[in-house]
């Protein structure tokens, strides 16, 4: 995490920017005397006169100066922002620039900082001596670059505008189109796939050559226990993710997840046909595991959310595989659900937002977009070259 100066934005913790206030300016004999301040603290805690802070001894300084009740996680935050040269400890120059932007944690005002930081069950407001409006207002701007690196960082990032609305609009024409083959067919179940909806939209292997079908085919339900569950898994996951991550994002990742489907079907299951949003569900379900992998150490609760997505996909898979072996009458398309999540966590990797960008992340994310488009050339590809392997088609 790269240190941030006087001449960057700051990020308050819900991403937004703030002009930085530049430092108060001394005149070089207060420098030195604030310098040699600094250095009297710095040699204390420096208990084995290494010239160099470890995050103990920066721990052990915070929690002497009155402030035992800092967020979980927030010394080994701090070491990282103040840690210029990322070698893990603070030297006196990185140590004396820290004490520049957040004078909080050197003067006494610590406990005070330590309340507005730490959310109290009483959120009557600190007033601030002698009406010192620009001091605070600066100690404010600080502690909003501070706390924006804590976990939670993530949610706090969450916003309703523009609101979440991609899923939402995909969902209603998926049930107008489901209301309109009921209508047209008579069918109170919805489970034909003669309505004028399904027959221009579904995804037919005897007719590959008209392209929309492979994506349009998500518009497509049969029978309302098929669209009910995709339309509250897809709302549930997708809205969730627009908070963060906005609408264009979470549309491709939902897109590529559908065309993947239906690649992947088209490509080991070649006689049949396709119907339903499942591929885009999965690579919603995925792609939720892609922004915790990338956002893990902005994010609460990361472990007890990586846990939950990984057990449903891995009882998924289970469950999948059985049923494929055993249940030679089950009709639901595994190798689109396989397909779309992994286009979603490779999509999810290559385009959602990622608020803090390590070097090992970065490496992640060539990985995933050039498997993503290597996997996909090779399905086009694969079309092109060997026609005699799929469905014969008619015009």
């Amino acid at each position: 995490m790269a240190y941030m100066n006087n001449h960057q934005q700051m990020q308050t913790p819900m991403g937004g920017p703030h002009e930085a206030i530049p430092l108060q300016r001394m005149t070089t004999r207060e420098e030195a005397t604030e310098r040699q301040r600094i250095r009297d603290i710095f040699d204390k805690y420096d208990r084995n006169g290494t010239g160099l802070l470890s995050i103990q001894e920066l721990r052990r300084m915070i929690n002497s100066r009155r402030c035992p009740d800092l967020p979980r996680g927030f010394v080994n935050k701090l070491m990282k922002t103040a840690d210029q040269n990322n070698d893990g400890h603070l030297d006196f120059e990185e140590f004396y620039q820290m004490s520049r932007e957040h004078e909080y944690l050197f003067k006494n005002m610590c406990v005070r900082y330590c309340k507005l930081v730490v959310p109290s069950r009483n959120p009557a407001a600190v007033d601030e001596p002698g009406g010192a409006a620009a001091l605070a207002f600066q100690r404010q701007i600080s502690i909003a670059t501070v706390s924006s690196s804590l976990d939670g960082e993530y949610e706090r990032s969450m916003t309703f505008c523009p609101p979440p609305l991609t899923m939402v609009v995909f969902s209603i024409v998926e049930i107008i189109f489901f209301v309109i083959d009921i209508i047209e067919t008579n069918n109170q179940l919805g489970t034909s796939t003669n309505g004028p909806m399904a027959t221009l939209f579904i995804y037919n292997p005897q007719l590959r050559q008209q392209a929309w079908r492979f994506v349009t085919y998500m518009f497509v339900h049969i029978g309302f226990m098929h669209i009910v569950m995709n339309l509250l898994v897809q709302i549930f996951l997708g809205v969730a993710l627009e908070l963060v991550h906005c609408w264009w994002r979470v549309a491709l990742v939902y897109l590529a997840g559908v065309l993947a489907g239906s690649m992947g079907t088209s490509i080991f299951s070649p006689k049949v046909f396709l119907a339903g949003a499942s591929g885009g569900v999965y690579a919603l379900i995925t792609a939720h595991i892609a922004t915790i992998i990338m956002n893990w150490s902005q994010m609460e609760y990361a472990v007890v959310q990586l846990f939950v997505f990984l057990v449903f996909c891995i009882t998924d898979l289970s469950t999948s595989i059985y049923n494929s072996i055993y249940d030679p009458f089950d009709k639901v398309g595994y190798i689109a659900h396989a397909s779309g999540a992994i286009a979603g966590f490779l999509v999810g990797i290559g385009v959602l937002r990622n608020l803090r960008v390590n070097p090992w992340e970065r490496k992640l994310w060539w990985c995933a977009v050039t498997i993503y488009f290597l996997l996909m050339g090779a399905g086009v590809m694969f079309h092109i070259l060997n026609p005699n392997h799929f469905y014969p088609t008619f015009a």
